[in-house]
This record gives C-alpha cells, sequence and structure tokens, in this order.
C-alpha cells in the first residue's frame, strides 16, 4: 500500500545508507511533505529508503550541479540546559524558507553521525553549538575551528565535541573547504538550578539569542555562497 501512494511523486535525497549485510539504499524525503522538516530530526516517518533502482533520477539540473552546498548542522543536548542551543537554531531555520543548496539539520549529540555528513560533497559547513568563552550568556560569536585542537580533540561517541568531530571527520576523509562554528555563550549547561542535574529549558538570555544565531547563519551562508573570505567575528 506505501508502494502505491509514494509511486510517481517527486522526491529528495537526504542521503545514502548502508545496512548490515552491505546493501546501499537511497534515503529520501517527500518534495511535497508539509512535516518534510522532521526529517532533519531523523523521524522516521517522514524518511523512505528505496534501492538505487526504485528511483528514477529527473533530468539533468545544469543549475544544480554547479549550485554551492551548504550544511548547517544544530548540535547540542536538549536534556542539558542552555547545551541545547545549536538544536533550537536549527529547529527555527527549519521553519522557514532556505536559499537553494542550503540543508539544515538536528545532530543532536550523533557526533559520528555529523562526521560522516561532513565527509559529504559539501561546499562549506556551520556547526551551531552552545560554546563557553568567559563571556555574557547569550553572546554569539562566529568561529573558525582550530584545526590542531581538532586533531587533539577525543570523540565520544555519546557525546558531541565539535573539534573532536572534526578531526575525525578529518582523519576519515575530506572535510568541507571551509568550517565555521557559530556559537552561543550558555548560561546554565547540565541543570544547574534541577536536583536532577537536567532541563530542557534554555536560560533567558540564550533563548533570546536563538532568533539572532538564526540570522547570523543565514547572513554567514549568503556571504559564503557570494565568495566572501570569512574571518572570525563576535557578536
Amino acid at each position: 500500500m506505501l508502494d502505491r501512494v509514494l509511486a510517481g511523486r517527486m522526491a529528495v535525497i537526504e542521503g545514502i545508507d548502508e545496512d548490515d549485510g552491505g546493501g546501499v539504499h537511497v534515503c529520501v524525503t517527500l518534495e511535497d511533505d508539509p512535516g518534510r522538516d522532521l526529517a532533519a530530526t531523523r523521524h522516521p516517518a517522514r524518511r523512505f529508503f528505496f534501492t538505487p533502482e526504485e528511483v528514477e533520477p529527473l533530468d539533468d539540473d545544469e543549475e544544480a550541479k554547479t549550485r554551492p552546498r551548504v550544511l548547517v548542522a544544530g548540535i547540542g543536548n536538549i536534556f542539558f540546559g542552555d547545551d541545547g542551543f545549536g538544536v533550537a537554531v536549527a529547529q527555527r531555520l527549519l521553519e522557514g524558507p532556505l536559499p537553494a543548496g542550503v540543508e539544515v539539520a538536528d545532530f543532536g549529540i550523533r557526533g559520528l553521525d555529523l562526521a560522516y555528513a561532513l565527509g559529504r560533497p559539501y561546499d562549506a559547513a556551520i556547526l551551531v553549538d552552545a560554546l563557553p568563552r568567559g563571556r555574557s550568556p547569550g553572546a554569539l560569536c562566529l568561529l573558525v575551528p582550530d584545526e590542531e585542537g581538532a586533531e587533539s580533540a577525543d570523540l565520544d561517541a555519546h557525546g558531541m565535541n565539535p573539534l573532536a568531530v572534526l578531526g575525525m571527520a578529518r582523519r576519515m576523509g575530506d572535510l568541507p573547504p571551509r568550517v565555521f562554528i557559530v556559537g552561543c555563550e550558555p548560561g546554565t549547561v547540565g541543570g544547574e538550578d534541577h536536583p536532577e542535574g537536567m532541563s530542557m529549558r534554555l536560560s533567558a538570555p540564550v533563548a533570546a539569542a536563538v532568533d539572532e544565531a538564526a540570522k547570523m547563519v543565514l547572513e554567514t551562508v549568503g556571504r559564503l555562497l557570494a565568495g566572501e573570505n570569512l574571518q572570525e567575528e563576535n557578536g
């Protein structure tokens, strides 16, 4: 029944996955699915898998072939207060239209998934995360990751250290030519005000910075697509 519903529909390829037996599957979302943004959170009801023989490519789009591709990755633990900042920004970006060639995804604490994603042919990647730097809570910054620090950081399969993920991705293959981090100074991480050590709420100054961070991401994307040579910036 599901095959009949999907037959003839237009889809967008979100990834190529390999199962335990070595079989290759094309992961797609429906172009006209009003809930397609949920696919960025890896929602099982919005992502469909086919063998390469089951999908039919459209006519070649010459413009799409030359269009730069940018990955925007929201990362962090939503149960640890302000550490969920990057996830909140990704969700905010998914609520509105995105420039052509820009993909936004919520990676949460799935460091290995992000490392693999960074190995895909993107022209640039922007990681969005809570980043303590001793500033006022809610302060934003645009950073260029330190390559030496990325190589020495350890990756936790159950956590998300952006530098460790970049280091692993580099060891696995090529990184996008340009990588940036949009960071926000956290106020509460790990739920200090909660005896259980967990909280799904952003502190007031960090919550207030979500819209501005989303705007910073889109401005950074626009400048990248325009070919600007971006440097570290504080906001």
